[in-house]
């Protein structure tokens, strides 16, 4: 089976290297909105703090093989199968990241902490809810090493 989908917008942000990796924490990006899709589509997302967005890692290929390896290529970590990670070189290079919602005006979200770079075509924008947040989150402790300068700010 196979399934195509269009991409409802685009994101615009300082970021382009898709190799730089760490420090989305204080990024602002913005999601333009496709023209296909009515301006009102965004209509009541201004009233929520969050959004998950899902976007397309366009600028890197799957793996050729999805064996065990360790996260970011680091040998001071275990070893995990491409679904205990959140890489872009994964089957179909989906990304999803909730971030804060800064504004949206007309067909243009701004949104902090999108680690996506600029031209990242985005497949799907939706409300952060509470009752979808998990409690009791459990996670090994190498994604914390792993995860140490991500979503800090450069400025520290």
């Amino acid at each position: 089976m196979s399934h195509v989908v269009e991409p409802v917008g685009v994101v615009r942000s300082e970021r382009a290297d898709p190799a730089d990796t760490d420090h989305w924490g204080s990024v602002v990006s913005t999601i333009l909105i496709d023209d296909r899709l009515p301006v009102d589509c965004l209509r009541g997302l201004e009233d929520f703090s969050h959004v998950e967005v899902l976007f397309v890692f366009d600028r890197t290929t799957e793996h050729d093989d999805y064996r065990a390896r360790p996260a970011r290529g680091r040998a001071d970590l275990p070893a995990v199968g491409v679904f205990a990670g959140r890489g872009p070189r994964r089957p179909n290079r989906i990304g999803a990241t909730i971030c804060q919602l800064l504004s949206v005006e007309g067909r243009a979200l701004t949104v902090r902490g999108l680690d996506a770079v600029d031209g990242t075509p985005v497949i799907d924008i939706k409300p952060v809810l509470t009752q979808f947040l998990p409690t009791g989150v459990k996670q090994p402790a190498w994604v914390d090493a792993l995860m140490a300068e991500y979503f800090v700010d450069r400025e520290g």
